[in-house]
């Protein structure tokens, strides 16, 4: 396993599939425009329309023969995810890596279109509903893969499946939604590998986290104080999207990928730093906890693998 792993070891990926879930701003953004520069088609999922077009006008400055097609994708709307599942079925018969990565964090309690509570119905469903709709085309092509994006905030995250979605804001706080999402993330990580496995079908599933990085996400932590007081210190502790989005590109097309791994920055506390493949905590390898979530998550969201 290579240690400083760069972008110049991505082997050519003309004819592959590939989907960025996000893929408009940051970490997705870093993603599409790699992966486009080594000749794949990559599917640029975004929830605005208008967002991933002007993405992808971006992205063709840098990478003129990129081939990219912008899709509408709402992961708190069930219905948006089987609309963009139906006309990607439409258009490919093959796909080679669903990279779930778009992702809110610590927003104030909300509920998506289906009545989740907010980051654990983006977070983990919407992306558990849309992998289980793209299993046949997953399915049909050899050596696919599915890398989902966690955060080292699984550490803070626990499971509780009396109250998995915060009914009507009870026990709600957006750290401990936040890092249950990540946690979900995690879980039905090493349950889709185990699903693979036992029924013999030819994908891989991988996890991957970008430490500390400099993305919009942390929006809703940028207006308080103790965060303008000590940007400096957390400026110097971070790196930027395109340095974090490495580990899961190298998760997503590194061929010595193995199913049931997990890729994160090499550095101190795993903050940042080269992609390299590192330990979620024990609570993420729950077997039982896996199972029961997989379980709850079929039936909140209709879809059966």
């Amino acid at each position: 396993m290579k240690e400083n792993w760069t972008t110049e070891f991505i082997p050519d990926l003309n004819g592959k599939v590939i989907i960025v879930t996000g893929g408009n701003s940051g970490l997705g953004f870093e993603s599409v425009k790699t992966f486009a520069g080594k000749g794949a088609e990559v599917i640029l999922a975004s929830r605005s329309k208008e967002n991933g077009e002007k993405a992808k006008t971006e992205i063709l400055e840098k990478v003129p023969d990129g081939k990219i097609e912008v899709a509408q994708l709402d992961l708190a709307d069930l219905e948006s995810v089987r609309r963009f599942v139906k006309n990607f079925q439409q258009k490919h018969s093959r796909l080679d890596v669903l990279l779930n990565n778009a992702g809110i964090m610590t927003t104030p309690y909300f509920t998506t279109k289906d009545g989740f509570e907010g980051q654990v119905g983006t977070n983990h469903l919407g992306h558990f509903a849309l992998t289980g709709l793209l299993l046949p085309v997953l399915k049909k092509t050899p050596k696919s893969r599915v890398v989902n994006v966690s955060s080292m905030a699984h550490k803070q995250g626990k499971m509780d499946f009396n109250n998995l979605l915060f009914e009507n804001g009870k026990g709600y706080s957006p750290m401990k939604s936040y890092g249950r999402s990540k946690l979900a993330n995690l879980l039905f990580t090493y349950e889709l590998q185990r699903f693979f496995e036992s029924n013999n079908i030819d994908s891989i599933s991988v996890a991957a986290h970008p430490g500390v990085s400099q993305t919009n996400l942390a929006r809703h932590l940028e207006e308080k104080l103790f965060f303008k007081i000590l940007y400096p210190v957390f400026k110097f502790m971070t790196q930027d999207a395109a340095a974090g989005a490495l580990p899961q590109i190298r998760a997503s097309v590194d061929p010595h990928v193995k199913g049931g791994e997990y890729y994160g920055p090499s550095g101190f506390n795993e903050m940042k730093g080269q992609p390299v493949k590192v330990q979620s905590n024990s609570t993420s390898h729950n077997a039982e906890d896996a199972l029961k979530l997989w379980e709850v998550s079929e039936e909140l969201t209709g879809v059966k693998f």
